[in-house]
This record gives C-alpha cells, structure tokens and sequence, in this order.
C-alpha cells in the first residue's frame, strides 16, 4: 500500500469516527476562540511534518470546533445536511482534483454539468433552453444573474456594458421587496448598480411584495427596468406574487430576477408549486444545491432565460485557451475560470434522489416545520408570527424582544437544538429553518421541548 492510499485510508477512518459520535452531544460547539487557537496556532512551521500526523493534528484539533450543521437538529439557518451520496461524490471530486472550467481541463465535468443543468431545469420546470451556472452560492448566482441582465437590459438600450463599462451607460432603475435577501444588495454593488438606489416595494405581512405598490413605483420610471423577487423569504418562507409581478414588468420590457435560493424547490411539489405560480415566466432564478438538495458546501446555482446575455456577461477568452467546439465549456456561465467541479455532487444527488426522493426530502422539510409550529404555538406566552407554508418558523415569545433574545441564548446553550434569532417587521424573533434530509418527527419533538423549557426559566432579575 502506497503511502497516499495509506493517508486516504486514515482520512476514511477518522471520517467515520466522526460521523459515529454521539448524537446526543451538543449541536453547537462548547469551545472558546481562544481554545481553538491554541489548538491550531502557533508559530509558521519552518520543517514539514509527515502527513499522517498532520491530518491528525488537524483533526484532533478542529473537530472541538464543529458544528453539527449537517445533524438533523440545526436549524439556525437555511443549511442542508449532506446525502450521503453527495458526501461520496464530493470525496471523488477531490480525488480527481479536477479543474471544471473547460472540456479541455475535464471532459467529464463538462458533461456531468451539462446534463445535471438539464435535469434540474426538469425538476424545477423552468424553460429547457435556459443557460444554468455552478457557482459557489446564492450570492454568487444573484450577481451572476444580475450581471446577464445588466447585459441584456443595456444591449437593448443600445450599450455594450461589457466594452464600454458603466461611467455613460443609461440608467437601470433597480426594484426589490422591502424583504430582499442581503445577497441582492450584494450583487448589485457588484455589477455597479449600488443598493441605495434600488427602489424598495412594500410588502404585506408575511412579506409578500404587493403588485399594486410595484406599478405605483414603475409608473413614473424611464428606461431600463430590472426587479428582484424572492421565492422562500429567508424569515417567513413566503413568496412574491410572481404572476402579478411579471405582467407589470412584461409591460416595461424590464427583467424580472427570482432568488430562490431554498424556495424555488418548492416547484418539485405538486403541493407546493402554486406558491411559485407565475416564477417559471421569469428572466433569471438562483438556486442552491447545498440547501435542500443536500449536498456539500458550495454549490449554487445561476440559470437564466437568456443564455447569450449569461455568456456575454461571464464569458472571456485568450489565445491558449481551446474552445470546446459545440461542448460545454462550464466558465462561460460563472464569474470563476479555476473553478471545482461542482457537478459531481449535483448529478449524483439528483440521479440518487429522483423527482420523487426530491419531493419526500421537500416536502418532510415543510411537515417538520408545521409540526414544530403546532407543538408551539398552543403553549401559553408563545406566538407563531408567520403563516407555515414551507420550511420556516417565527417565533416570539411573551410578546417582549429582550425575553425573546433571551429564550434563543438559552435554547443555544442547552445544545439539544441550534436555531438563530432575527428581527421580523420591527420585532425580535427565533428563526427555525428545517431543511435537513435526515431531520425526523422525534427530532422536532426533543428541540421543541428544549425551546419550551428555554422559555419557562424565568429571566434573570
């Protein structure tokens, strides 16, 4: 046996011991900063050590420090818990080591691209011809999406933003709901556009943007016309009323942007799809593969209804780069030209899981979520402050922010559960997202319990 098999061998046996332990330790890690540096700090080493005794170390020394974000009892936010085969085909990925830019640095990569984009434009319905980028996250996909329609938006108005840049171009005017993903401020500072002069549309209370309030604020605008929806809002799980929006920007010639990072989904359920009506008529639609499709981190995804604008806007060239001649050459669609190959946990997710599995792993998500909403809500000083319609929960408790903050400090430190707070239309909240493939009914029971007895210690003073 080879040394390298030797090295791998061990990794494979201290991964097992990790997934081996005991699942009733606490969900967050009980160790200060300082530990940690210990641990792991120290001087610059000037001599090599041998391998195995570094992976050792690393370990010995970073598992103290793990959350259990990949458990079924983490629900601080929107994370999936990895498949076991996607764990699998990520530990392949990184023993191929290859390099997913072009079909020349991986035929492979390219084609397991290719054929996992058409695969999840089947299961979430979107139009077949649309262009789709593996990228790193939500956040990436949004600016990746913004950029093809800044492209778009432009070229109609007669700019080549990609040559010519932004300094003279006309104006975009930028709308997004009152509750837009800080990602979608992000991505606009990235293209140029800067988040202050978006436009921001009232919502209602489970933070719905309102048509009405978008055609008000579109009536007086001239020129291009770019507005951002959400499908999931990252507090109430809700989503925009696409098919209402679509027609005030249909009438504008404008783009419409959906970041559906975990909600988009929802269109694999024949249950759940009609809170999306409307999103499949879009121009653009992020995604992540590593919230409810479960696979490791990171992996989102880009997809728009306009490859040539997705490619203008990403794509580059030089000299020594060989084109893939009528194959994928997977850096057309994203920002990155050195780049994993995230498709190999995708297509093995997807291909393990089917339309079906996707459904179950959806829609068990969303009952767990009601069920933690029904074993609240009827306890004395404890109100569900959204409607559960997928996979998230607000909770507030004796109607007082500092009782609030102090129930979630307590239910973290308990360690049974790990959720995370928030502030909802002017109020602190506990935010509970289940997106977890693993996360069973007894595992819901345990953490609300654990949030009961939180909230029945009576706050200090």
């Amino acid at each position: 046996m080879t040394m390298p098999d030797a090295l791998l061998r061990r990794a494979l046996e201290l991964a097992e011991e990790f997934r081996g332990r005991d699942p009733h330790l606490p969900v967050f890690p009980r160790i200060t900063v300082e530990e940690l540096r210990r641990a792991l700090g120290g001087p610059a080493p000037e001599h090599g050590e041998p391998a195995e005794r570094v992976l050792n170390h690393l370990v010995r020394g970073a598992e103290p420090g793990i959350v259990a974000s990949a458990g079924p009892r983490f629900f601080g936010f929107v994370i999936g818990g990895s498949l076991p085969v996607a764990t699998a085909a990520d530990w392949m990925t990184s023993v191929w080591d290859q390099n997913g830019p072009i079909w020349s640095t991986s035929p492979a990569a390219s084609v397991v691209e290719e054929v996992a984009a058409q695969w999840l434009l089947e299961f979430l319905d979107l139009p077949r011809h649309c262009s789709v980028g593996f990228v790193t996250g939500g956040g990436t996909a949004n600016f990746t999406c913004l950029a093809a329609a800044r492209n778009h938006l432009l070229r109609q108005a007669g700019w080549d933003v990609e040559a010519d840049g932004l300094q003279a171009a006309p104006r975009i005017h930028v709308l997004i709901g009152e509750e837009a993903h800080v990602t979608i401020l992000t991505a606009l500072r990235m293209v140029g556009l800067g988040e202050r002069s978006a436009i921001r549309i009232k919502a209602d209370d489970q933070g719905r943007m309102l048509p009405g309030e978008l055609r008000r604020a579109l009536a007086p605008l001239s020129g291009p016309i770019l507005v951002c929806t959400q499908a999931g809002d990252v507090n109430s799980g809700h989503f925009d009323p696409f098919f209402d929006l679509i027609q005030a920007v249909r009438e504008r010639a404008g783009w419409m942007h959906v970041d559906g990072a975990f909600g988009l989904w929802a269109r694999i359920s024949e249950r759940l799809k009609p809170l999306t009506h409307g999103a499949e008529l879009a121009d653009s639609w992020t995604v992540d593969a590593h919230k409810w499709l479960n696979v490791p981190y990171d992996c989102g995804l880009a997809i728009t209804a306009h490859p040539q604008a997705h490619m203008a806007a990403m794509g580059s060239t030089a000299a020594y780069i060989i084109p893939g001649q009528g194959r994928r050459d997977n850096f057309s669609f994203v920002p990155e030209f050195s780049r994993r190959a995230r498709g190999f946990t995708v297509y093995a997710a997807l291909r393990h899981l089917g339309r079906s599995g996707m459904r179950d792993l959806v829609e068990c998500c969303c009952a767990r979520a009601r069920q933690m909403a029904r074993l609240l809500a009827p306890q004395p000083g404890v109100a569900i402050l959204n409607d559960v319609v997928l996979n998230q929960v607000l909770v507030r408790f004796r109607d007082d922010d500092d009782f609030t903050r102090a129930v979630i400090a307590r239910v973290q430190q308990d360690g049974t559960c790990w959720l995370g707070g928030t502030t909802w239309k002017g109020n602190a909240a506990m935010r509970i997202s289940v997106s977890n493939w693993s996360t069973t009914e007894r595992d819901i029971e345990l953490s609300a319990n654990a949030i009961l007895n939180s909230a029945r210690i009576e706050a200090p003073g």
